[in-house]
C-alpha cells in the first residue's frame, strides 16, 4: 500500500514540475517532494532573441541601399541659351510645326513657347524647358536636320575668303558657305548670309566689277522690287530681297544675290563705289 502511495506521488511530480527533495542536513526527512503549483499570472509568449511579443520578424538585411526616389530630367536648354545645339533644337521644332522661325540660334520667347507646346501635348510637364525626356521625344519624331535646316534663314559663319578677294576693294561671294564678304585689301568689313539663282536661272560666276548702282529698283523682267541693287554681271545683281526675309533657303533668286538683312545691305550700299571688285565663286 505504502509503495502504491508513493508511486503515485512520483507520477504527479513529473506532471507539475515537481523536484525532489533530499534530506535536510538535520537529518530529518521532508515530504519526498516538493509541489510547485502554477501561479494565477500566466507567462508571457516567448519570441526571438533581442524581440517584443507584439513585433513583426525584422526583414533581413542584404546589404543593399534602399531604392531611391527617380531624379528630375536635366535640363538641356532653356531661354537665353545659344549655340549649335540650340539650333538644331530649333530645326527639329519646325519639322513637327511647333515652331515657324529661324533657327537663329537663340533660345528666345518663342522657342520656349513651342518647347512649351510639344511638351504639353505629349503629356510633359509643361516648363518651356528643354529637358533630357523632352529631347527624347523629339527625336524619336524628328530626322537629322542638314546644314542648310539649320542655317535656313541666315547665319552660317564665312569659308575662308578666295585668293583673288585678298587685294583691293572687293565683295566676295562664296555659294559653298553661302555669305558676302566685303573685304578692303584682305580685311573683312561686315559678312551677311545670301541666297543664289535656281538650277534654271544659276548665278553667275567669276570675277566682276559694280557698273551700276540703283537704290530703288524694280525688276523690268520680273516686276519686283530690288532695293540697294548694285549690278555686276549683266540684269544680275546683288540687292536685297524681302522674299529671303521670309522664306530664307526655301526660295531662290532669278540668278542675283539676294540679301536678307535690310540694315545690313543698307550700309554696304553705302561703302560700294563703282568699280569695286565682284568675286563669285565656290
Amino acid at each position: 500500500m505504502g509503495r502504491a502511495i508513493a508511486a503515485t506521488l512520483v507520477a504527479l511530480a513529473a506532471v507539475t514540475g515537481c523536484t525532489v527533495q533530499p534530506s535536510d542536513g538535520d537529518g530529518k526527512r521532508r515530504s519526498p517532494v516538493h509541489i510547485e503549483l502554477p501561479g494565477g499570472t500566466p507567462s508571457p509568449p516567448r519570441t526571438p532573441t533581442g524581440g517584443s511579443p507584439s513585433a513583426a520578424p525584422a526583414p533581413p538585411d542584404d546589404g543593399k541601399p534602399s531604392a531611391a526616389p527617380p531624379a528630375p530630367a536635366r535640363v538641356l536648354w532653356a531661354r537665353g541659351a545659344t549655340g549649335r545645339d540650340v539650333r538644331e533644337l530649333q530645326a527639329r521644332l519646325r519639322q513637327v510645326a511647333w515652331l515657324f522661325e529661324g533657327p537663329t540660334g537663340t533660345y528666345g520667347e518663342q522657342t520656349e513657347r513651342a518647347v512649351s507646346g510639344f511638351q504639353g501635348k505629349r503629356g510633359l510637364p509643361r516648363t518651356g524647358r528643354t529637358d533630357t525626356v523632352t529631347w527624347q521625344r523629339l527625336l524619336g519624331m524628328t530626322r537629322e536636320p542638314g546644314r542648310w535646316d539649320l542655317y535656313l534663314m541666315g547665319g552660317q559663319p564665312a569659308d575662308p575668303p578666295d585668293p583673288r578677294c585678298t587685294t583691293g576693294r572687293v565683295l566676295c561671294i562664296d555659294k559653298t558657305s553661302r555669305t558676302l564678304r566685303w573685304m578692303i585689301d584682305g580685311r573683312t568689313v561686315s559678312t551677311m548670309a545670301v541666297r543664289f539663282g535656281s538650277q534654271g536661272t544659276p548665278t553667275r560666276e567669276g570675277v566682276f566689277s559694280i557698273y551700276w548702282k540703283s537704290r530703288d529698283h524694280v525688276s523690268t523682267l520680273y516686276d519686283s522690287p530690288m532695293p540697294y541693287a548694285m549690278f555686276f554681271s549683266g540684269g544680275q545683281a546683288v540687292h536685297y530681297s524681302a522674299d529671303f526675309a521670309a522664306r530664307g533657303y526655301a526660295g531662290a533668286s532669278h540668278g542675283c544675290v539676294n540679301v536678307r538683312d535690310e540694315a545690313a545691305i543698307a550700309e554696304l550700299y553705302a561703302q560700294v563705289r563703282n568699280g569695286d571688285k565682284v568675286v563669285v565663286s565656290w
